[in-house]
């Protein structure tokens, strides 16, 4: 045996018996390659530093097998279950190191879910308590499969017999409880991968025969004219009342189709792959220029993390294994990686959005453990995957007009430096759950100052306690712009009208966006005295982005227009009259002007804050007035 394994493998036997380490303390490199390309250096680097945030959070009190090779949460009061994904990205740096540290963490994070998650029929449970939800244990599944696949020769015998014996108990429960419909579709679609690694790992090729029956079914799950993939509701299948299936962005490109890539890749499906390349190519119209993925209307919004989805593992694979394809998938892989960079804290964490920081609320370490794998995959895989380049427009760089989605009833709007998106989508994940609907602009971005308005829920919801921030200690308040207004102390806004109707034109060089709303509350009720029914425009030119409001009709009820505009305290904020403001970013001065006085709401904090999808906003409003109301936004160069 050469020496530099023989050296590692000592290193490692060591550490998987618990004998002392530290005499071992020659450096085990790879061999030496060219070197790396741009996005190489920034996969590289960025997995390096999460991985050291991570072993800041590992959990060392051998005392305390509860706890002990856990990852603490910083955002949590409570330990997530999947925290032994990072058994893979470990075992990758310890290899490419040689420092102990990596190999002890991945040790001790497997060792921690076999005391404490791991369940006698072979699952993983997502809390440490049996009666939680074991779906979770084919994302596990895939870590340790990935480990064993790249890594299995570089651990000393009886590690590796350990997990392969492991992973063959978790393959048995996969086999035995997964199918494409048995929960929402990501876990059927990731299902995919897990068992072409499995059957990989373990030679046995009745896992190679689920997945070609899986395979065959996953062609059915996926929208038309835009071949989104559908089934990100319960049941799976279902339809809301306009006839739409359930569609979650975030999911999709982050797990979903990163799981049906690899399988139609490694089985050679054609059909199946051009299907998946036009798919691709729908989902990715929905990436703003800056590499953040438009989940404003997904029925999974209440995880949307601008970058992503909170728990799913990064949309980097699936756009690196089909650049070939499609020249702006590379650039998808390496914007929504600087994206991540830039969310990355300098203690090696995530945060779940853009001023989580500026706000002072701690990033969750789920983040960061799970979008670790697919870098991890990255660097395991064939060099190709992190030589790409930005040679290719995003789309949504290069559009101009409107796309409308008649799938999920959005349309995507282009002109000049704006780009916006406009939704009606009417398919609730959970009750009183709404994404952004209602005719509302879900969002506002544009080319020199970024985001400028960008939907929340309605009212954030917990739909799944664990794996879900608590809101900050302070009102809450929706990002979305919206009408709304207060009858007995009850809330009735568009927000809540999922039978909205809007129509969007392109004409004379402004695009238009009519919708016609009602302001109901989340029982999606009127007020008990009658229907409110509104009318609200958006007029968007190169210029500027206008919204007018008519005259409120039939009521004698104050309804005002709320237009929270994207803004981190760091911006200054100038009154020039009492009807127009300015926002004074760094990279340009936000304009709003108004026919009616704009006024800021009296919040505890000078910004109000909501964690979907994790920015801060200036909370600015105006009554509808006898005359309407109209309000301009425009950006102009400091």
């Amino acid at each position: 045996m050469k020496r530099r394994n023989f050296l590692f493998h000592s290193l490692l036997a060591a550490a998987a018996l618990g004998l002392p380490v530290a005499a071992c303390k020659e450096a085990i490199a790879d061999a030496k390659s060219a070197a790396p390309t741009a996005f190489r250096a920034l996969v590289e680097n960025l997995l390096k530093k999460w991985c050291d945030g991570m072993l800041s959070m590992q959990i060392d009190q051998p005392d305390d097998l509860t706890v002990h090779g856990a990852l603490g949460c910083p955002a949590c009061d409570h330990i997530h279950g999947r925290c032994m994904d990072s058994v893979y990205p470990f075992v990758h740096m310890a290899r490419k190191t040689g420092e102990e540290r990596y190999l002890t963490a991945a040790i001790r994070v497997m060792e921690w879910a076999e005391n404490n998650v791991s369940q006698s029929d072979g699952s993983w449970t997502v809390m440490p308590n049996p009666k939680t939800w074991r779906g979770i244990s084919v994302f596990g599944a895939i870590a340790l499969a990935e480990t064993l696949h790249h890594h299995g020769d570089f651990l000393p015998e009886k590690l590796r017999a350990k997990w392969t014996e492991r992973l063959s108990r978790v393959g048995e429960y996969l086999l035995a409880n997964f199918n494409l419909t048995f929960t929402n579709i990501n876990y059927g679609f990731t299902a995919l991968h897990a068992f072409v690694l499995i059957g990989e790992v373990l030679g046995d090729e009745k896992y190679a025969a689920r997945a070609q029956v899986l395979g065959r079914d996953a062609k059915q799950w996926f929208t038309r004219p835009n071949f989104l993939l559908f089934g990100e509701g319960k049941p799976s299948d279902a339809l809301s009342p306009k006839g739409l299936h359930s569609v979650d962005l975030g999911y999709n490109v982050e797990e979903s189709l990163n799981g049906v890539i690899h399988y139609a890749l490694h089985v050679g499906d054609e059909e199946l792959l051009g299907l998946l390349t036009k798919s691709l190519e729908g989902h990715l119209e929905f990436m703003l220029p800056d590499g953040g993925w438009d989940n404003s209307w997904g029925t999974r919004q209440a995880k949307w993390s601008y970058w992503g989805s909170r728990t799913t593992d990064g949309s980097q694979p699936a756009f690196s294994m089909m650049a070939d394809r499609n020249p702006a998938f590379a650039t998808a892989a390496i914007r929504t990686t600087e994206l991540l960079q830039r969310c990355t804290a300098e203690s090696g964490l995530i945060y779940g959005g853009l001023h989580y920081a500026e706000h002072g609320i701690p990033p969750c370490i789920h983040h960061t453990f799970a979008h670790a794998k697919p870098l991890t995959a990255l660097l395991d895989g064939p060099a190709k995957l992190t030589a790409l380049q930005a040679s290719a427009s995003l789309p949504r760089q290069i559009a101009d007009g409107v796309r409308h989605k008649p799938e999920v009833d959005v349309w995507l709007v282009a002109r000049g430096p704006w780009r916006a998106t406009v939704s009606t989508y009417d398919f609730i994940y959970k009750k009183y759950c709404f994404q952004g609907t209602g005719g509302a602009l879900n969002i506002l971005w544009h080319e020199q100052v970024g985001l400028l308005f960008a939907a929340s829920m309605a009212k954030y919801i917990l739909v799944e306690k664990f794996n879900q921030q608590l809101h900050p200690d302070e009102e809450e308040y929706a990002l979305t712009p919206r009408l709304e207004t207060f009858i007995d102390g009850k809330w009735y806004t568009n927000l809540y009208d999922l039978g909205a109707k809007a129509k969007v034109s392109d004409d004379s060089g402004t695009i238009t966006s009519i919708a016609t709303v009602q302001l109901l509350d989340e029982n999606q009720l009127p007020p008990s005295k009658g229907a409110i029914q509104q009318q609200i425009e958006y007029h968007i030119s190169k210029e500027e982005m206008r919204v007018v409001v008519p005259p409120v009709r039939d009521s004698a009820d104050e309804v005002r227009l709320v237009l929270p505009v994207v803004s981190p305290n760091t911006d200054e904020v100038v009154r020039i009259d009492e009807r127009t403001l300015h926002i004074i970013k760094p990279t340009g001065m936000v304009r709003l002007e108004a026919n009616v006085p704009l006024q800021i709401d009296i919040t505890k904090r000078e910004r109000i804050f909501n964690l979907v999808p994790g920015v801060q906003a200036l909370p600015i409003f105006a009554e509808v007035g006898e005359n309407g109301t109209r309000v301009s936004v425009s950006v102009v160069s400091t």
